[in-house]
């Protein structure tokens, strides 16, 4: 093992460590070892075993994409798949997928990637979409809509914050704006992942909810709702996000399920009448 794959390991690892919060002796005790050798780990005094590398990786939650780099880093081969959705042995994870996303109708549900991808949806969303497309505010700049129009319609994040996506439709933005921005920090912290938030940076008015100081109006429910006005309707949703359990390959353990649900029957009956 050369000094540089070491240096790479070390490095990764106290990253991965300082970015979970955890002291040494915090991680040594959750990983039922000593703290000696999990500082030596980091020192480079001590090389750690490929058995060594996947417990702390599971002691420090790290996504499978990012175990696999640490494995590397510490000279070992990745041991976690990385395989499309589409391929033939994630069929019976698609098919769990599709049978969700179905099963969700008529209300809108979509399963996106680690970037906030748009990788599947139900005819739900797929009629929202075309019916918030067809009532959008235009934009003076022509090649500008239609090149932000095709991002934005593929990603959810942006369609949910940029100005042109459900942006303009959002009732309640002053309210629901920071929260979803909390919320995508806070899962880009948990992988590890700066990408989306990078990419929401570029929106003046979304980096200035980093430093909001105003109190969202929760009001009496248990949930922030996103009222979203839609031919002078206004509905009323929340969203539940669903995850795969156990996952052992790279895309699965990425992916996420976002399920819309209506908060009154006005928003319930909504999706019914366009559903039929």
């Amino acid at each position: 093992m050369t000094e540089t794959v070491t240096s790479d390991f070390r490095t990764k690892f106290r990253a991965w460590r300082l970015y979970r919060n955890k002291s040494q002796l915090d991680l040594a005790l959750f990983a039922n070892i000593s703290q000696r050798h999990l500082s030596f780990l980091e020192t480079g005094r001590s090389l750690p075993s490929r058995e060594m590398v996947l417990k702390l990786s599971e002691a420090l939650d790290i996504p499978l994409r990012e175990r696999n780099g640490l494995l590397l880093s510490a000279g070992y081969s990745p041991i976690y798949a990385e395989n499309s959705l589409d391929s033939p042995s994630m069929l019976p994870v698609l098919n769990a997928v599709e049978k969700a996303l179905q099963h969700h109708n008529p209300l809108p549900a979509f399963v996106v990637d680690r970037f906030w991808n748009i990788v599947r949806k139900n005819s739900a969303a797929e009629k929202l979409l075309m019916l918030l497309s067809s009532t959008s505010i235009p934009v003076n700049d022509e090649s500008e809509s239609t090149n932000s129009s095709v991002e934005i319609s593929t990603n959810l994040a942006l369609m949910s914050l940029h100005p042109l996506g459900l942006r303009q439709f959002i009732t309640n933005w002053d309210d629901v704006a920071p929260l979803l921005v909390q919320r995508l920090r806070s899962e880009a912290m948990a992988s590890g992942d700066q990408k989306v938030i990078e990419k929401l940076q570029s929106y003046v008015e979304v980096s200035e909810l980093y430093i909001q100081d105003t109190v969202p109006n929760l009001g009496l429910l248990p949930v922030m709702p996103i009222n979203i006005k839609v031919d002078n309707i206004e509905l009323s949703l929340f969203t539940m996000v669903a995850t795969l359990g156990t996952p052992q390959d790279v895309i699965a353990d990425e992916l996420r399920l976002e399920f819309f649900y209506s908060i009154d029957d006005q928003t319930e009956d909504f999706f019914r009448s366009i559903s039929s």
